[in-house]
């Protein structure tokens, strides 16, 4: 909760990573596991920032200040990540995500994006060129995009309630499972597919 110190977050998340990392490699069903429960919505509640982030502020953002939340779906292997107010999305980006098993690193890229609710294509890499001047993503996407690879993040845990990971940019970000949310993306997947028939 966001009555608990950053620090001992931080402390926490370091302590998890490393316990999880030992797990994985001793339990191989772990990774599969983690792949079925990020399907879904999650609110990032907690992020350390990238480390140029944390570099400029020259501190740590921890508790996240606005709604943002990301929602996999593990079926399609799809993502959005979007910025709200109440639950309407002022920015959601699209695009699809693959999981390693392996290595639990979650890759992906955003191709489209919705600005209140206005959907047009960004292309490869186009959303890492945002993120990297709005501060809103890692300047490491873009160079990876860059050098032909893909933003990424090295997943740490997920079960029902809570998900935590490493981003691409060095950060720790925790998020909490949003069941508002995933029954508002499930309504608007009812809504579009019902359109669809519509259409045909």
């Amino acid at each position: 909760t966001k009555a608990s110190d950053s620090d001992q977050v931080v402390d926490a998340l370091l302590t998890l990573e490393k316990s999880m990392r030992k797990k994985a490699k001793d339990d191989e069903t772990l990774a599969p596991q983690q792949l079925q429960a990020l399907n879904g919505a999650w609110r990032l509640i907690f992020t350390t920032g990238t480390i140029d982030t944390q570099a400029k502020i020259k501190g740590r953002i921890n508790y996240f200040p606005l709604k943002a939340v990301q929602s996999f779906d593990t079926q399609t292997m799809t993502l959005t990540n979007a910025i709200y107010a109440g639950n309407f999305a002022l920015l959601k980006f699209y695009g699809p995500f693959e999981f390693n098993l392996a290595s639990r690193k979650l890759e992906f890229d955003f191709y489209d994006l919705a600005v209140l609710g206005v959907k047009f294509s960004l292309g490869r890499g186009g959303a890492a060129d945002i993120g990297a001047a709005t501060g809103l993503g890692s300047s490491n996407n873009k160079q990876l995009v860059e050098n032909d690879k893909k933003p990424f993040f090295n997943w740490v845990s997920a079960d029902e309630n809570i998900a935590t990971a490493r981003g691409g940019g060095g950060g720790l970000a925790l998020w909490k499972r949003d069941l508002e949310m995933e029954v508002i993306n499930s309504n608007e997947k009812e809504a579009a597919a019902a359109t669809e028939i519509e259409v045909y």
